[in-house]
Order: C-alpha cells, then sequence, then structure tokens
C-alpha cells in the first residue's frame, strides 16, 4: 500500500504528531512503525514524568514556545483522556553564593515566558514548601506537575488508530530509497511506500535522517544515561512534591534533583554519564560499534576534552552512592546513604555537532521527500503535542 505519511518511531512525539496530522486530514493515508514490541519503550517510557514548566528555556526558542504551549494542551488532553496528573509546583534552590546569578537569570526567563506567579520565595517560604530543604534563595514555579507519560503516548496511540491510523509494531527500519517521488522503506517486516517519511526515531533519529538525506552528516546523537534512586518508603516524607538545584549554564540537563511521582513514591536524581550504547540502561551494556562511532565524532571530542572533569564528576556518581549522596544532600542535608535503593534508568537523546556543540534547542530539518525531528530531548513529552502540531503544519504544506 502506498501511505501519504510513514513516521518512523512509536515514542510520544511521534504519536502526537500523527494524532495531530491525522485530526487535521483524517483523509490521509498514515502509518506509524516501531521497531520494539510495545510504543513508548524508550525516552517516553523512561522519563521522570515532570510537566515542565519552561522555565529553563531561552524567550522565543523552540522549546520555550514548544514547552509552554505543549503544557498547556497536555493537560486538557490528560483531562479529557481522564489521565491522572498533578500540577505540584516545584521549588529551584541555590545553595552556593556563585548561584545567585543563575537563579535571577531563571527568573526573569521565567516571566519572559509568560510564567505567572513564579517568584522569588524567602527561606521561610522555602521551608513551607519543602520543611527538610536547605539553600541560600530559592525560586517557587507553580506550572510544574507530574504525569506518567508512558498512559499518554498510549492515549496517543489509541486515539490515532480510532481516527484511521496504522500502527505496524516489530518493525525496525532498516534503509530507505527513493524512486520516482515515493520513499521506499525497508523494514525487518517488509517494504513500506510514502510519499512522505517523518522521522521521529529520538535515539536513531541522525541515523534514519541519513537513510532520507545523505547531506545531514553535521550531527550525531551522543546517548547520557541518567540513573535514579528512589527514596526508601519510610522517608519519603524528606520531600513534598519537587526540589531542583540551580542548573550548569554548560549542561543545564545536569543536576540530581527531587521528584515525586504520580504513581506514588520519590525519585532523587539523575546523574548523567555517557551510556556504551544508545539504549544503554545499565552500566553493563555496550555495543562496541556503537561506541567507537561516538568516540570517533569531532565534536565529542571536544566536548570530552572540554568537560571531562564534569563528565568524570557524573561518572564518580554513578559508580559512588556516597558521592550521588552528597550531591543531594545539598538540597536535603537529612538524606543519608541509607535512605537510597537502587531506582531506573532512562537515555536521553542528545544531539551534537561536528564543532562540539551540545544542541540545546528542539531541531526539525526539512529535505524533499522527510521531515526529520533530529533534536527533541527534555522536554519534548510536556512539549509533544505542540511539536506533533508544528509537525503536523510542516507535513500539511505538502498536501
Amino acid at each position: 500500500m502506498l501511505y501519504d505519511v510513514v513516521f518512523v518511531g512509536g515514542g510520544i512525539v511521534g504519536l502526537a504528531s500523527g494524532y495531530k496530522l491525522i485530526s487535521d486530514r483524517p483523509d490521509l493515508k498514515i502509518a506509524i512503525l516501531e521497531k520494539e514490541s510495545q510504543l513508548a519503550q524508550h525516552q517516553t517510557g523512561n522519563n521522570s514524568g515532570v510537566i515542565h514548566s519552561g522555565l529553563n528555556y531561552s524567550p522565543g526558542s523552540l522549546k520555550a514556545i514548544n514547552c509552554i504551549k505543549g503544557y498547556q494542551e497536555l493537560v486538557n488532553f490528560c483531562e479529557e483522556e481522564k489521565i491522572p496528573f498533578e500540577i505540584t509546583g516545584k521549588v529551584v534552590v541555590a545553595t552556593r553564593e556563585s548561584q545567585r546569578p543563575i537563579l535571577t537569570m531563571l527568573l526573569e526567563r521565567a516571566l519572559q515566558n509568560g510564567l505567572k506567579g513564579t517568584r522569588n520565595i524567602s527561606l521561610e517560604e522555602l521551608k513551607e514548601h519543602e520543611p527538610y530543604c536547605s539553600g541560600i534563595g530559592a525560586i517557587h514555579v507553580p506550572q510544574t506537575g507530574i504525569v506518567d507519560y508512558l498512559k499518554v503516548a498510549m492515549a496517543l496511540g489509541r486515539k490515532f488508530m480510532q481516527q484511521g491510523g496504522s500502527i505496524f509494531l516489530d518493525h525496525k527500519v532498516l534503509n530507505i530509497n527513493h524512486k520516482d517521488s515515493i520513499n521506499y522503506i525497508e523494514t525487518s517486516k517488509g517494504t513500506y511506500q510514502a510519499k512522505l517519511v517523518v522521522n521521529c526515531a529520538g535515539l536513531y533519529s541522525d541515523k534514519v535522517a541519513r537513510m532520507n538525506d545523505e547531506s545531514i552528516n553535521d550531527v550525531k546523537i551522543i546517548p547520557f544515561r541518567g540513573e535514579y534512586y528512589k527514596i526508601k518508603k519510610e522517608r519519603e516524607y524528606l520531600v513534598k512534591n519537587l526540589i531542583y538545584p540551580v542548573p550548569d549554564p554548560n549542561f543545564p540537563f545536569l543536576g540530581v534533583h527531587f521528584t515525586r511521582k504520580i504513581m506514588g513514591g520519590i525519585e532523587a536524581g539523575p546523574n548523567a554519564v555517557l551510556a556504551f550504547m544508545r539504549e544503554g540502561y545499565k552500566k553493563s551494556q555496550v555495543n562496541f560499534a556503537e561506541l567507537a562511532e561516538i568516540l570517533a565524532w569531532p565534536g565529542f571530542q571536544k566536548v570530552a576534552g572540554k568537560y571531562w572533569k564534569t563528565g568524570f564528576g557524573e561518572l564518580y556518581r554513578s559508580f559512588s552512592k556516597s558521592a550521588f549522596t552528597k550531591a543531594l544532600q545539598e538540597l536535603i542535608p537529612e538524606i543519608q546513604e541509607s535512605d537510597l535503593v537502587e531506582g531506573g534508568a532512562g537515555v536521553r537523546a542528545q544531539a551534537c555537532d561536528r564543532t562540539g556543540g551540545l544542541l540545546d534547542d528542539f531541531v526539525i530539518r526539512e529535505s524533499e521527500f522527510a521531515i526529520n525531528v533530529l533534536n527533541a530531548p527534555s522536554p519534548a513529552a510536556t512539549s509533544s503535542l505542540a511539536i506533533g502540531g508544528t509537525v503536523a503544519e510542516m507535513v500539511l504544506k505538502r498536501f
């Protein structure tokens, strides 16, 4: 069958994009190809479950625009589909004098991004929000929340199929060829034809991009594994909602924090270490071909050369529970190593260019036969419906 549009990747961005497109144009023949036996098994199904506010992102950036728009769309979608969520708010806490200017910058960004109610709070007010948290300054962000993104993804997939879309599981894309203005998408279970390919392949988005456009050779996905601990049940009282540190401007995705989960429990983390394969959720998992590819990438070599101390610190915390605990104690001095039990891990698909730039903003590139979502890490889950709307608009210009 010839499809109008085939999406590669059944994570939350691919599902939201397919859902938005078919909602606008139910007459189009649309399919989603997913290599796993279930949807949303990677970044979507292994993230922290935070509904992000848009606090950290440069005003006017794709992240800021899509996160703020996506936040409201996500909340509305959860209400319509009766998916449990909660708007908890969060505190961002400075623990050192050197962090005060960044805290001020974050508040300015919040106000520029339209986050009403975000404000500096006194240390007394910090104790009201988080009685066991310690710091020298803090801001409160009321818009932050928690949800189970796997449930959101499943609802998106269900609604996509109800409107006539097709989802094919266990279909790993192996190659894409063009002939007579048609994409021939070779998968592990057969070949599909499509007028347009939309690449939402997450951790493999760069590889799928090069299948459909060989000129896209300036970006590589570098996988960073984020490892979490859980706080023992009897010590969960130490955290009421969400507690974040002031981020490092060079690595805004770093910094261990505390997150209450919608299904119960408190997570602490993550750290961020180089994963030795793109889907390497455990320290023991290594794909030597993928690792060699990462290490040979000029951009990664420059990042490693410039920030090796930061990387070593993250690696040390990965193997040292006491070092991990020490990082957490900056925010909650009372927490002890014995309070932590090993939790899960996720892998972040971080795009890196040849010059050593870790791409901060969302990146979507168009070519003659395809649209490639090349960089969509956090807050992509929060932003998914807004990103999906953007992708759908790009597709509709061609039909």
